[in-house]
């Protein structure tokens, strides 16, 4: 096992993957609610740019910083050098790769949750407002997809990290965090025990 395994933070958000399905469904019922009342190319669109630009955006220039769960992340002056470590693997090129790579499979299963979105149709009946509410929370469930996507491919690129390279990792200079990284909510000093 290699030593950065044993950090708590990447398996946690390596287990946002198990939210993708449930984020996936809800856009195929935001779609499916109501009658079209846009051109189909058009409102995929919308849902495309709401659902994968900010993460897309993110992820390649102010990756996520994984230290922080829902609206609290620790102080960059807390991490240790581990961690530090950490977050230099997540500005690596492969990183950026994978980042695509995701976007690319996210669109196609768009496109294919849109094909079998009538067969939903019953199920976002109780949808109320009708197509537009349905579009979005299709826009907004896609975004919270691929979120919780792309966090993960992160990690996972992080995980493949062999013992060598991360021995000659350097620790991310702690002065450069937040304005290199996404850093959401509360700055505290410790999250898990």
């Amino acid at each position: 096992m290699r030593s950065f395994w044993t950090e708590p933070f990447l398996w946690i958000h390596l287990a946002g993957l198990a939210a993708l399905p449930l984020t996936l469904e809800l856009v195929w019922l935001g779609l499916a609610a109501g009658d079209p009342i846009l051109p189909v190319w058009l409102e995929l669109l919308l849902v495309v740019t709401i659902g994968i630009g900010p993460v897309l955006w993110m992820q390649l220039t102010y990756p996520f910083d994984i230290f922080s769960l829902l609206i609290v992340a620790i102080k960059p002056e807390q991490l240790t050098q581990e961690q530090q470590k950490i977050l230099s693997l997540f500005k690596t090129k492969p990183s950026k790769i994978l980042t695509v790579a995701g976007i690319v499979l996210m669109l196609l299963i768009l496109w294919q949750i849109n094909r079998v979105a009538p067969l939903a149709v019953t199920a976002a009946s109780g949808i109320p407002g009708g197509h537009t509410v349905g579009l979005l929370i299709a826009a907004l469930a896609f975004l919270a997809s691929n979120l919780f996507l792309q966090v993960p491919l992160s990690v996972i690129q992080v995980l493949l990290t062999s013992e060598s390279e991360w021995q000659t990792t350097p620790a991310y200079p702690v002065d450069k965090i937040q304005q290199d990284f996404t850093v959401p909510g509360i700055r505290v000093k410790q999250i898990l025990p």
